[in-house]
């Protein structure tokens, strides 16, 4: 088990993020928080104000690392915010926010850090994207397609910098407990409602998928889907294909009969 890693992870002061950072100190590792909020509690990790949408700000993240710690180990790409909605319902507005923080957000990351790891012939870079990535349900088109987007990248690169000594790691996990749910910010409120009960009703924490994706991140894995639920659903689509159907159609309706409902409540 490799210890004292140099790690930056983004979005590292709540969510995932948070329970990651304390399993990598947990390791002993030096961990950098990379967030556009400070840490809600005290840590022994760093702290650095990211936006994952500013290059200035990965300059300055390349430019602490290289000061403090001589480089880096382990790039944790976390940040992101939720979303989803109907596609005649979700604004171009939306979309691009979406694709700018979870999309772009993770290749600027991988931009700004990977020539140092090809330099050093070593690395790892975890992108957090979901099983949104893998698995496609109704509402969700912006989510899925940026998420997608993400495992499609990290698929990539894992490919693209294996001679370099770079290793890549696309995270997926399904719902569970964390403070995501608040940044839905969606014109179509019968998606932000379901989404937000899935995330309440799951059993799953973030602390429990954090010690999953350190498992993956031991194994060199290139696609870790830590929660049985979200694996259960990936062999759903994969050995089940029409009972999958049926279900994303059932769930479909499921939104189109809230939304109308709530029209006509309206």
């Amino acid at each position: 088990m490799t210890a004292d890693r140099r790690v930056l992870v983004t979005g590292g002061s709540s969510g995932l993020g948070a329970a990651l950072v304390a399993a990598f100190l947990e390791r002993g590792d030096r961990v950098l928080i990379a967030d556009r909020q400070e840490p809600l509690q005290a840590s022994a990790a760093d702290y650095l104000r990211l936006d994952v949408t500013s290059e200035d700000d990965w300059a300055a993240a390349l430019a602490w690392t290289t000061e403090h710690w001589g480089g880096l180990d382990v790039l944790v790409n976390n940040a992101g915010i939720a979303s989803g909605g109907r596609i005649d319902v979700s604004s171009m507005e939306e979309w691009q926010r979406v694709i700018d923080i979870n999309l772009l957000g993770v290749v600027r990351g991988c931009r700004t850090f990977v020539p140092g790891f090809k330099a050093q012939g070593s690395g790892h870079i975890v992108n957090t994207a979901s099983l949104a990535g893998l698995v496609h349900p109704p509402g969700m088109s912006s989510y899925t397609a940026v998420k997608a987007g993400v495992v499609a990248l990290s698929e990539t690169l894992s490919y693209e910098l294996d001679a370099d000594g770079v290793l890549v790691t696309a995270v997926c996990p399904g719902f569970f407990h964390t403070n995501l749910a608040s940044s839905i910010d969606s014109r179509d409120a019968a998606v932000g409602q379901i989404a937000a009960r899935l995330i309440e009703k799951s059993p799953y924490t973030a602390e429990q998928i954090a010690a999953e994706v350190m498992k993956g991140i031991d194994e060199k894995a290139m696609v870790v889907v830590p929660d049985e639920a979200a694996r259960m659903a990936v062999w759903a689509k994969t050995h089940e294909r029409a009972l999958y159907d049926q279900e994303q159609r059932s769930f479909a309706a499921r939104i189109r009969a809230m939304s109308e409902g709530s029209e006509g409540r309206a």
